[in-house]
């Protein structure tokens, strides 16, 4: 089947925050135009593995919103059509044009990098938006027109605290988005920000699962469903989750374009090489650009489909996942209370969502 998932890779940045690990460049404004004539000539290449219409396109980054205005609006204006169109946003770069240009594209979500409330903790993540920015940027994109967009925090940042914590999630309320994202903060070994802050990140380690567990409860109590392991989305008459990801969790088949993108079709997986440079250049000469592949072979493909689809809060079925499941390990979770099967389906109990990648590491432990 083609895939109806797009990932659209856009790495341009005003600057690199210290945790990051993504495929970003600074600057690079001479480059935009280029970039995003690569990126279609790369989809011209990769058409055929699409359906003609998909249910997603997400352009993520780096920043979104940091290409150039007139490169950004070539690339919406030739994307697939689609049920959902994603762009990230960061605060400060969400001005009236933009979320007018962004509305005219046809883009119906946009996800607003919050991070913090907090602008000492915003300083130590190297954010270069207030708080200010954020309430400014959502106000911006609903005088525009966009009706769901989702915030993402950040928690686990060195010197914060659960009073922190408390206070970035009234703060993110008050906006009242449709989704939240709130994801643990995971800073790389070796990189500056780790030598930066090691001993604290340590503290901040241990703290982790309070942190989590004031996540869930305070985005819960205010009418937000937990559909997914760090994803939350406001219960009202339509299905506020995101499409796009909810194609990853469930196992299904995307394509993902541009400098160190990920694509996962008919059991195969690869990722184009991070050099920015290889990149414009391969496909300029009308060449698919460098990349590392990967055979998945139906083990890898059951195993992953059973770590990814118990993040959700519906239950996976298991056809043709049986012999991915550790039946002692899941009588022992069952017993526990933190796993429930009725033969055909799987879920995690409330507890065990909380624990979460340690129970399902063990339901495929002897595999």
């Amino acid at each position: 089947m083609p895939a109806r998932h797009l990932y659209v890779h856009l790495p341009f940045c005003a600057s690199r925050c210290g945790y990051c690990d993504f495929v970003t460049v600074v600057g690079r404004d001479g480059e935009h135009d280029r970039y995003v004539d690569a990126l279609l000539a790369e989809l011209r290449l990769e058409r055929a593995r699409l359906a003609p219409r998909l249910e997603s396109v997400y352009l993520g980054g780096g920043t979104p919103t940091f290409t150039a205005p007139e490169a950004l609006e070539r690339l919406l204006q030739e994307l697939p059509a689609a049920d959902e169109l994603t762009v990230e946003a960061n605060p400060e770069t969400i001005t009236t044009p933009l979320a007018e240009q962004l509305v005219r594209a046809g883009v119906d979500r946009v996800s607003v990098g919050a991070q913090s409330f907090q602008p000492r903790l915003l300083s130590v993540l190297e954010r270069r938006a207030s708080p200010d920015d954020v309430r400014a940027g959502v106000r911006t994109l609903r005088a525009a027109g966009v009706d769901n967009l989702s915030l993402d925090l950040i928690y686990g940042i060195p010197g914060q605290t659960t009073g922190d914590l408390e206070r970035d999630l009234d703060e993110a309320l008050a906006l009242e988005p449709e989704h939240v994202s709130a994801y643990e903060l995971e800073a790389k070994p070796g990189t500056r920000f780790t030598h930066a802050h090691g001993e604290e990140l340590g503290r901040q380690a241990e703290a982790m699962e309070g942190y989590f567990e004031l996540v869930v409860d305070r985005l819960e109590s205010a009418g937000y469903r937990w559909y997914e392991t760090a994803n939350f989305c406001r219960l009202e008459g339509r299905d506020l989750r995101s499409r796009h990801n909810l194609g990853y969790w469930l196992g299904h088949d995307y394509l993902g374009l541009g400098v160190g993108a990920v694509s996962t079709c008919d059991r195969r997986r690869w990722r184009n090489a991070p050099s920015l440079r290889g990149y414009l250049q391969a496909l300029a000469a009308g060449e698919p650009p460098a990349r590392e592949l990967e055979e998945l072979d139906v083990d890898v493909c059951a195993a992953e489909r059973l770590l990814l689809g118990l993040r959700l809060d519906e239950p996976l079925q298991l056809a043709g996942l049986e012999a991915s499941v550790d039946a002692d390990a899941l009588a022992r979770l069952c017993a526990g209370g933190l796993v429930v099967s009725d033969g055909g389906a799987l879920s995690l109990t409330r507890r065990g969502r909380f624990l979460g990648g340690g129970v399902t590491a063990e339901l495929l432990a002897s595999r």
